[in-house]
């Protein structure tokens, strides 16, 4: 039997007004987590109603989640990949020279470009904007240079890696919620990331600072410390070669990942002096800046490390396979709703809905983008967001002939991008209160933020003219069965 629409409905209405109360409470993963589970519950019961019991609803759940496993070993990878990186010395290197080789007289276009760097490199905005963005926004105040360009330019810089590193948790689960493979996806977001790269070096170039008058001891502050604690010598780099060699190669992600992890643990240990133990304990519980014995390298004054920058504990104290664990249980939570919900023909009816009035790739890529933007706006949170969307949209590319990493770039441009953009979102939150720039101050030039939803309609609008930026689907097979588990 068929649902109506209300029903149909039903486990979404449940999900906002249960977020609703979340928010009233303080918010929080963890509620977040009772958020789906409570609409998940709203489902399994209408799926009841319509004569399904548990044993469907799980096994509904149970096949998404081993369409998307191989996903799910990246992302784990990825936590341990991230502790590693530290233990060796690696994440602190590229932070070092980010700074050091940013040209004062270009604050702007280095700002972004720094920052960009630092993200692809770790994959999290929050954490390049927390650091080098904090530095570089100090810089810019101490310079008398315009500050809230300074802040967009950098939000633009960690979103351009959050957007497109594969050590970004948002790049993979827009690959889950889609269905891609996740290089696929990478690559096939540079039909909406490149033109929106060069914009921003435009318009930075062109808005760019005056030179400054003097220095930025908020830089040289962060350098000390991290020259004091880390061995920072260029062998630090075999990591990242590690983990493009395998790619190049094409090797499964996650074997490329772990490999790269145990180079770094033998880098951490030899070259940094960390014990074992702290380098295993690390690799799965994430760094802590009490592994950091006293230290001063190079003939310099000791360092406590209880005693270091808040900056350089927010970029050291991270990664481990267990931080990773919040990611999983929303992977795990929202597909249990989205399985009860399938169960009884929800998703089904809703997607029908949504794409009646849909004739034309534009017109799909649109309604996708609408519902994404419409949803981070509703939810502040990316993960959810594109794995429910994802799932509602992933059969409607699949009829109309279109490879799924249309779908995936179409989550992360309207998903991914829009919301450091919106005030009341906890991206835009901890943005405007990490830089100290309001969310209305550094939006006009959060560049690539904008220019990504822009762009990627653009290319869709154009599409039965020129032909060009929408991948079909493979012929003779689709991607729903390859899903995950083919290297792409």
């Amino acid at each position: 039997m068929s649902p109506g629409l209300p029903a149909a409905l039903a486990p979404i209405l449940a999900m906002l007004g249960l977020f609703a109360g979340a928010v009233a409470l303080g918010g929080g993963t963890e509620l977040l987590v009772v958020v789906l589970l409570g609409a998940a519950a709203v489902a399994a019961l209408i799926a009841r109603s319509h004569g399904l019991g548990w044993a469907e609803v799980q096994a509904n759940a149970a096949a998404k989640v081993a369409e998307v496993f191989p996903a799910l070993l990246i992302l784990l990878s990825i936590g341990l990949l991230i502790a590693t990186w530290v233990l060796a010395g690696t994440i602190p290197y590229l932070v070092y020279w980010g700074v050091r080789l940013i040209d004062p007289r270009y604050l702007l276009v280095t700002a972004f470009l720094a920052t960009a760097v630092m993200s692809i490199f770790t994959g999290t905005s929050w954490g390049s904007a927390g650091t080098i963005g904090v530095a570089l926004v100090g810089t810019a105040a101490a310079l008398g240079a315009p500050v809230a360009a300074t802040a967009g330019a950098v939000v633009s810089g960690a979103y351009l890696g959050d957007k497109m590193s594969p050590l970004s948790d948002t790049t993979n689960i827009a690959a889950i919620g889609a269905g891609s493979l996740l290089f696929a996806h990478i690559r096939h977001m540079l039909w909406t990331a490149t033109p929106s790269f060069v914009l921003c070096l435009a318009i930075y170039f062109l808005a760019g600072a005056a030179p400054p008058a003097g220095g930025g001891s908020g830089s040289a502050a962060l350098l000390d410390e991290l020259a004091a604690v880390f061995e920072l010598n260029p062998l630090v780099l075999v990591p990242p070669a590690v983990v493009v060699w395998g790619i190049a190669r094409k090797s499964p992600p996650a074997l490329a990942i772990a490999a790269s992890s145990l180079v770094a643990v033998a880098l951490g240990v030899a070259l940094q002096g960390f014990g074992l133990r702290d380098a295993l304990v690390a690799g799965v519980a994430g760094f802590d800046a009490d592994m950091l014995a006293p230290t001063g390298r190079g003939g310099g004054a000791v360092v406590d490390p209880r005693l270091l920058d808040p900056r350089v504990l927010t970029l050291v104290e991270r990664g481990g396979l267990f931080s990773m664990a919040p990611t999983l249980v929303l992977v795990f939570a929202a597909f249990l709703l989205a399985g009860a919900m399938d169960a009884y023909g929800a998703l089904d009816l809703l997607v029908r809905r949504l794409l009646a009035g849909v004739r034309t790739v534009f017109g799909l890529v649109a309604a996708t983008m609408t519902a994404g933007a419409t949803m981070i706006a509703l939810t502040s949170h990316g993960g959810v967001t594109m794995l429910v969307v994802g799932e509602l949209f992933r059969s409607a590319y699949d009829e109309r002939g279109l490879a799924r990493v249309n779908l995936s770039r179409s989550l992360e441009d309207s998903v991914t991008l829009t919301e450091p953009l919106m005030p009341w979102t906890v991206s835009a939150l901890f943005m405007a209160t990490t830089l100290g720039v309001p969310t209305l101050a550094y939006a006009p030039w959060a560049v690539f933020c904008w220019a990504g939803p822009v762009f990627s309609l653009a290319i869709a609008a154009l599409y039965r003219r020129t032909g060009r930026g929408i991948r079909p689907a493979p012929a003779g097979r689709t991607e729903r069965r390859t899903g995950v588990l083919t290297p792409g």
